[in-house]
């Protein structure tokens, strides 16, 4: 599967093997073995060799990628090479604010990199980082820029909003995928439908998520609905050319390549 078509993007302590097992089951587009925030730090060298191990046993036609620690922790240089002899996918890279970041993990682990924006700073120097050599993607991550931004904790994502279309017009510039933040109320499945809509209408491609009971909203939210998808194929099938009426409007070669788009992304995922 492209990066682009992934809807939703599990992260899980690579620490907990009863976690990796049960994502293998699940309906998420990508696995996400964390390293960072999810693993303490007595714990990082258990987690890094469990999340080779588990990334060896394979994740089926998910994508598979790891979050490593950041470079000036003690973890950071022996996450690099674990991950070049490994079978990630990417490397989901936190707290970036250079390019450079990104070109030295990529240049080390020889693996493309996903690069978190989770400061001012990052979002100021996203057009950098998204085009640096080896940059993959982008995730937003809204919690640590929400408390870098001074946003209270219990505010809307309003004043996050140029921030998120500042990410979106990074990557679309470069031709790389870029994802939402995290929702952190797991309970409150309709307020993640609702995040993840407003999400969709910026133009992230899909979600990262933090419960395995999210990842059916974020699939059914970014995925093509079965009424998009029909008329995505009855216009593929209409279309002769140049500008013309199709339904009542007035279409051109653009959507047309959105049309089908839309249906390799949904033949990506199965639909």
């Amino acid at each position: 599967m492209l990066l682009r078509h992934a809807r939703s993007l599990l992260f899980l302590p690579a620490s907990n093997a009863r976690a990796i097992a049960k994502a293998r089951t699940l309906p998420c587009d990508m696995v996400i073995l964390d390293l960072e925030d999810a693993v303490p730090d007595d714990a990082k060298e258990a987690a890094r060799e469990a999340a080779v191990t588990a990334l060896a046993e394979g994740f089926g036609d998910r994508i598979a990628a790891v979050r490593i620690n950041v470079a000036g922790t003690p973890w950071h240089g022996m996450e690099m090479v674990a991950m070049k002899g490994s079978a990630a996918d990417y490397v989901v890279l936190p707290k970036v604010e250079s390019g450079r970041q990104v070109r030295d993990v990529y240049s080390v682990s020889q693996k493309p990199v996903i690069a978190m924006i989770e400061s001012a700073r990052g979002v100021l120097a996203a057009v950098e980082i998204a085009g640096a050599e080896g940059c993959a993607g982008l995730f937003m991550g809204n919690n640590d820029l929400r408390r870098d931004l001074g946003i209270p904790a219990g505010a809307g994502r309003e004043g996050l909003a140029l921030a998120m279309q500042s990410v979106v017009l990074a990557a679309r510039a470069a031709g790389i995928a870029v994802f939402d933040g995290v929702y952190n109320r797991l309970d409150d499945l309709a307020g993640l439908e609702a995040e993840c809509a407003a999400g969709h209408a910026l133009g992230f491609d899909g979600k990262t998520l933090i419960h395995p009971a999210q990842v059916a909203v974020a699939n059914g939210v970014f995925g093509p609905d079965a009424q998009a998808l029909a008329d995505a194929r009855r216009l593929i099938a209409a279309a002769t050319g140049g500008a013309e009426r199709f339904e009542g409007r007035m279409i051109e070669a653009m959507h047309v390549e959105e049309a089908r788009a839309l249906v390799a992304r949904a033949e990506a995922v199965g639909l």
